[in-house]
């Protein structure tokens, strides 16, 4: 049910940056400003970033199969970071376009660029509102709405530029503007990156200690001792752990291997577990042969 309504919400976001996108581009061109085209650039990457992340979505209902075990919710992770990935090369082509303008700065039609800005800040606003409370827990819908958010500043960008060109007549605001712009979006955007990349490194999730889960285990009843514990997310709401635990002589195995895995469940959000059991006699033997 959460996948639908997450779906839903790129679906309708989606619809509104399509229809908004080539009002956008026809007004930079009319109006020869290169903030408003960068925006319209940028919200053509929001496209692109809106409908990789329905089409994540949908490949990551698909069942596991014998070559891929997981199944697809990795499929996620790569479209969050293949996103953030596409917004630093837009800014790159951002920067370059803006270094050509600082120069010889082109006359701007100032408010013709503000009013579409305008508008784009509004649409850009809505798609953010329809994605918002989904992207907080899930790497793929925040990526996306990280693309929606740096397309509204453009738009906000734009709208200074054009303000100032309006009162000044000082052209040179629009490239400068735009690199700002650019700097802005490239340091929204390294958080995203850095946890995509941190899913993919198998790195223990945000939010969880290791050595939290260590005592956690140990305080189940029976448990004498855990090692050789491993926690790691498969996608952004999906935790896996494993790990050998060792059982009193006498233990009922049973009894804790459920309290292990109920209580990593309720306090961890951790469901998909390979827990080892061992018994301390096993472990002195293994000790002396070493």
């Amino acid at each position: 049910m959460e996948r639908h309504t997450e779906t839903r919400r790129l679906q309708w976001a989606l619809a509104i940056s399509s229809v908004y996108f080539f009002a956008e581009l026809i007004a930079g061109f009319l109006t020869n400003s290169l903030a408003l085209l960068s925006d319209a650039g940028h919200m053509l990457s929001d496209m692109g970033a809106l409908g990789l992340s329905l089409f994540a979505f949908r490949m990551a209902r698909r069942p596991a199969t014998i070559h891929r075990t997981y199944g697809y919710h990795r499929i996620e992770i790569l479209a969050a970071l293949f996103n953030d990935l596409t917004l630093w090369l837009i800014v790159g082509i951002i920067f370059a376009a803006a270094y050509s303008r600082l120069s010889h700065p082109p006359e701007i039609e100032g408010y013709g660029m503000t009013i579409v800005a305008i508008l784009g800040l509004a649409v850009n606003l809505v798609a953010a509102a329809i994605l918002h409370g989904g992207h907080r827990d899930n790497l793929n819908l925040r990526g996306a709405f990280v693309h929606v958010m740096s397309d509204a500043l453009g738009s906000v960008g734009a709208i200074i530029a054009g303000i100032v060109m309006l009162t000044t007549g000082w052209y040179l605001a629009d490239p400068l503007i735009s690199i700002l712009i650019g700097v802005l979006i490239l340091f929204s955007s390294w958080s995203l990156v850095k946890d995509s990349l941190s899913v993919l490194m198998q790195t223990v999730p945000k939010g969880i200690q290791l050595e939290d889960v260590r005592r956690t285990i140990e305080a189940v009843d029976g448990v004498s001792a855990v090692h050789d514990l491993h926690i790691w997310a498969v996608t952004s709401d999906i935790f896996t752990l494993s790990a050998h635990a060792v059982v009193a002589n006498g233990g009922d195995f049973h009894l804790v291997l459920n309290g292990i895995e109920d209580t990593l469940r309720e306090q961890f959000n951790i469901e998909h577990t390979t827990i080892q059991l061992e018994t301390e006699s096993r472990e002195d033997k293994e000790f002396k042969a070493f």
